[in-house]
């Protein structure tokens, strides 16, 4: 029986995003044949080197949850127009390849045995397919293939996987929403499956928005999610090695949580398939803090907490109050304004032992703190009497006032 895999993905906070091809072979990252101007027979030529021996579903699936994400995304056809499935539509794909199989069924397969969601992105651009450049250089006809093909591709895509629960386009360039046809492709989309969800970048807002390396706008209950690079780069690299840390991870997810979105976090395997150590090292250190502080994390809502010096996200369940402590007060002590309700209990999250704190009319001072920070982020957890609430007194508002900006 179908899942519903909305409110698991409101709750869900955290996904992997893979992004891999031919390009991972070169190294160079995922736009290598554009930037190089590679011609297209030329880069072809890469499917025979293409064995990918190193692919494991399972292991990824298995990391995965490992770093505590409850989905993940794969680029089944990046703009490249490889396609990672036994496409009877592009034979420019991984079973005609050295490779000779089809990843997206393994994918599929492997993220179900997990009970992690399943998420298919698919490139609507196509560099590798010239109907991509004529139609939208007026040649009708091609433009007419081009459409045509993008449509079966999906089509498969939605037809031979099982349940699909995240569809998420990119690259809607060179054509208007009309002439892709877009309002009739997803309406063929969600009949074949009834449960998924689709992105807003195929021309059409669809379910979720999807702010790239940061926060982006946001609207009030509209579902987001942040896509993200563990290093500088979506596909594999090689020289770059600017990964962001575990703490740089957490404080992200943190500020997703914050806002009632996703962190759709992305690794860029190599060339043989293989997810790059280091990666898979920072993956673990963040789920090893999600074990500890996943309470804050998933299923939470935001807490619009203002003046709050602690750090940039707070969030909420029920009754409680939870503060992400990305600056440590040094001084054992840390003071929280405002607070319009009664407290009950204060606790380190993992460390079991309430806090003393007390109380002093609209100030929540929480004492018995240890000097220097226990963990990479730590969170507080304030439990209340009522779903907490911060008291504005009228001689507060003008120090609150800020001119505004145009957005």
């Amino acid at each position: 029986m179908a899942h519903d895999f909305r409110e698991i993905f409101r709750e869900s906070r955290f996904g992997l995003f893979l992004h891999w091809g031919l390009y991972s072979l070169l190294g160079r990252g995922e736009w290598v044949m554009n930037r190089e101007q590679i011609p297209p027979e030329e880069y072809a030529k890469l499917a025979e080197q293409f064995t990918a021996r190193a692919f494991d579903a399972d292991a990824i699936a298995s990391l995965a949850k490992a770093a505590g994400m409850r989905y993940a995304v794969l680029t089944t056809k990046h703009h490249e127009g490889f396609s990672l499935w036994d496409s009877k539509i592009n034979l420019f794909n991984s079973v005609h390849s050295a490779a000779k199989r089809d990843f997206v069924a393994e994918f599929t397969r492997a993220m179900r045995k997990r009970n992690l969601g399943v998420g298919l992105y698919y490139s609507l651009g196509d560099w590798h397919n010239p109907d991509w450049e004529k139609g939208y250089r007026s040649d009708a006809a091609a433009r007419k293939r081009f459409m045509e093909y993008t449509h079966g591709l999906v089509r498969e895509l939605m037809t031979n996987y099982g349940q699909i629960d995240i569809l998420w386009y990119d690259l809607p360039q060179n054509y208007t929403a009309e002439e892709w046809g877009m309002a009739e492709l997803n309406r063929e989309v969600r009949s074949l499956q009834k449960t998924i969800l689709i992105n807003n970048r195929g021309m059409t807002s669809e379910d979720f928005g999807t702010p790239e390396q940061g926060l982006g706008v946001r609207r009030a209950g509209r579902m987001w999610e942040s896509c993200m690079t563990l290093n500088d780069t979506w596909g594999f690299t090689r020289g770059d090695h600017h990964y962001k840390s575990a703490r740089d991870v957490v404080g992200r997810l943190c500020e997703c949580a914050g806002g009632c979105g996703n962190l759709l976090l992305n690794v860029g395997p190599d060339g043989e398939g293989a997810i790059p150590p280091r990666a898979e090292r920072l993956l673990r250190e963040v789920g090893r803090w999600l074990q500890t502080n996943g309470e804050a994390i998933y299923a939470s809502t935001p807490h619009a907490m203002t003046w709050n010096l602690l750090g940039n996200s707070v969030t909420a369940r029920g009754n409680s109050l939870y503060l992400p402590v990305e600056r440590w007060n040094m001084q054992g002590e840390i003071v929280i304004g405002r607070l319009a309700c009664h407290v009950r209990r204060v606790s380190l999250l993992g460390h079991g032992r309430s806090l003393k704190f007390r109380q002093e009319t609209d100030r929540l001072v929480i004492g018995d703190l240890p000097i220097r920070a226990p963990g990479m982020i730590p969170v507080l957890k304030v439990e209340c009497d009522q779903i907490p609430a911060q008291n504005f007194a009228e001689r507060y508002r003008e120090m609150d006032v800020f001119p505004e900006f145009p957005a």
